[in-house]
């Protein structure tokens, strides 16, 4: 029986990336462990069992991350490109009108503003935030 992955967790770790940290998800476990680059190199080290207590504490699981071909590594914030996210989303659209107004609103300054708004007020369309956040904007 395969593990329920929440997308919640998911979406966080993805809105928490940094330049100094990647994301690892365990598909069996469903969870997700965070490296940073100062716990990979420790984990790098051949001495890493002389740390304190504290950074011991996790090795075990980011060495697995590391090392085995089991962790997924979760996009960073440079792998993601929303607009591009946005395009392929409009181009879905079976419905004519709105694949034409949501391509029109992801052109321009205001991109990400207008293809959440124009579609939504002009056409009834909903559309929900990747984080699942509404702005209380939207309209059924």
């Amino acid at each position: 029986m395969s593990k329920v992955i929440s997308l919640r967790e998911i979406i966080a770790a993805l809105e928490a990336a940094s330049d100094d940290c990647t994301s690892y998800l365990d598909p069996e476990t469903g969870e997700i462990v965070v490296v940073t680059e100062e716990e990979r190199a420790l984990a790098e080290d051949p001495c890493w069992e002389e740390a304190p207590a504290w950074q011991r504490e996790m090795m075990p699981k980011i060495r697995a991350a590391l090392e085995s071909d089991r962790f997924l590594e979760l996009p960073d914030r440079f792998d993601i490109h929303e607009w591009s996210i946005m395009e392929r989303f409009s181009r879905t659209q079976n419905i004519e009108q709105i694949r034409s107004e949501l391509l029109n609103a992801i052109h321009g300054a205001g991109a990400f503003r207008a293809f959440r708004r124009n579609p939504t007020t002009r056409l009834g369309t909903k559309l929900v935030p990747v984080s699942g956040r509404s702005s209380g904007r939207d309209r059924t």
